[in-house]
């Protein structure tokens, strides 16, 4: 948020006035693993949008005024899109119990309101000069330009950019889960019980990750798959259901959620996908199944390509991340070389009861008539939504 305050050069609000009075639009979003500012802008006015960025990374307007100002925007955005949300606050409780205090995937990036009060300038002062450098940042351009031209802007604008002392990306271990975690919450506002479900698997682009989020596309990507068919359409328990992986830089999960259907229970929807689980451990998954979730991935990255701003996003995530924007031309392989032999021996490795966390959501007046929930009910905030493969949950400015 402060970065859209201005800088030495521009006044407050002109970074989205200039961009907009030009046909293009901006914008920005946070997850656990990046904070990322994109735009869009004709061909012509390349140099607008990289003087812009420059700009404020080497002189944003980080004042007392500013500060206070969008603390009040960000504790309002939580309200709206949290606070305020059917089943919003469940979604970071189950980060909160699976990752326990692994703190770099246990807490909400937007924050409580008791971080957002205790806040001072001083510490975002202090994060943006520690991270807000060119040698911790990736610049990707993608469209209508002449590399060239390009670069020269991007040595122009940035060259003289001070580089800060970056700290290098070292994430702490997680200490592996030894028994089964179990909770129930009461949401206010939700009118139908849910549930969210989460087993530990490896970080993002491990060999096994792979066959593990084709494994999520056989259970549960599309009307046809195993869990839908069985969960919706067949039993009729849930109203929706979510599997696959969530798709983290670091340490992993591979998640379930569900929203029931009127008269039905967390533990019936569960005990389904339990049962779908052993199934693909013991009898591994059909020729045809693996087809169809080969053809999806092919899908994605073909879709996942064809404008000019998933281009740009995926091309420096990869290069952020793994230091190769180049990986976006490859890695669909490693997805079609898995097997199903991949798949079953992924289902048999990480779905012990002791490797997964399960958070039971109730409903006030199911909670209020012994549902669920009451003594021992929690309230936190939250991430609402789940994505597909490859697009990730995020606070969006």
């Amino acid at each position: 948020h402060m970065m859209f305050q201005g800088s030495a050069n521009v006044g407050k609000g002109e970074h989205f006035q200039l961009v907009m009075n030009r046909g293009g639009s901006l914008n920005g979003t946070t997850n656990h693993d990046r904070t990322n500012y994109f735009e869009t802008l004709p061909s012509n006015e390349l140099a607008l949008g990289l003087w812009l960025e420059a700009d404020r990374m080497r002189s944003l307007a980080v004042t007392a005024e500013n500060f206070e100002n969008q603390r009040q925007v960000v504790k309002e955005e939580r309200r709206q899109s949290y606070d305020n949300q059917p089943y919003a606050l469940s979604h970071l409780r189950i980060n909160e119990l699976a990752y326990g205090d692994y703190w770099p995937y246990a807490h909400s990036t937007i924050g409580d309101m008791q971080d957002l009060d205790a806040a001072p300038l001083e510490a975002v002062q202090q994060f943006f000069d520690q991270y807000y450098r060119p040698n911790n940042a990736v610049l990707s351009i993608s469209g209508d330009f002449d590399p060239a031209e390009a670069l020269a802007l991007a040595q122009r604008f940035f060259g003289e950019i001070h580089r800060g002392e970056v700290p290098a990306y070292q994430p702490p271990e997680l200490a592996p889960q030894t028994a089964e975690r179990r909770e129930s919450m009461t949401d206010p506002h939700a009118e139908l019980p849910a549930f969210h479900v989460a087993w530990h698997i490896p970080t993002n682009r491990a060999d096994d990750h792979y066959a593990l989020e084709l494994l999520g596309l056989v259970l549960g990507d599309g009307q046809s798959s195993r869990l839908y068919q069985k969960l919706v359409k067949e039993r009729e328990i849930c109203q929706q259901i979510y599997i696959g992986t969530d798709d983290r830089r670091g340490p992993d999960l591979f998640s379930a959620f569900g929203i029931l259907a009127s008269g039905h229970q967390p533990a019936e929807a569960q005990t389904v996908i339990f049962d779908e689980l052993r199934s693909v451990a013991d009898r591994g998954i059909t020729e045809r199944e693996l087809q169809k979730a080969h053809n999806r991935v092919r899908s994605y990255f073909v879709f996942g390509l064809q404008s000019n701003m998933s281009r740009a996003r995926q091309l420096a995530e990869y290069e952020m991340y793994y230091g190769d924007a180049a990986l976006v031309r490859s890695e669909m392989e490693r997805y079609l070389a898995v097997t199903r032999e991949d798949v079953q021996r992924v289902a048999r490795q990480y779905f012990d009861a002791t490797n997964r966390t399960v958070l039971d959501v109730m409903p006030a007046a199911a909670a209020e008539e012994g549902a669920g929930g009451g003594e021992g009910a929690y309230f936190a905030p939250g991430v609402p939504g789940f994505h597909a493969p490859g697009f990730r949950t995020e606070v969006t400015r």
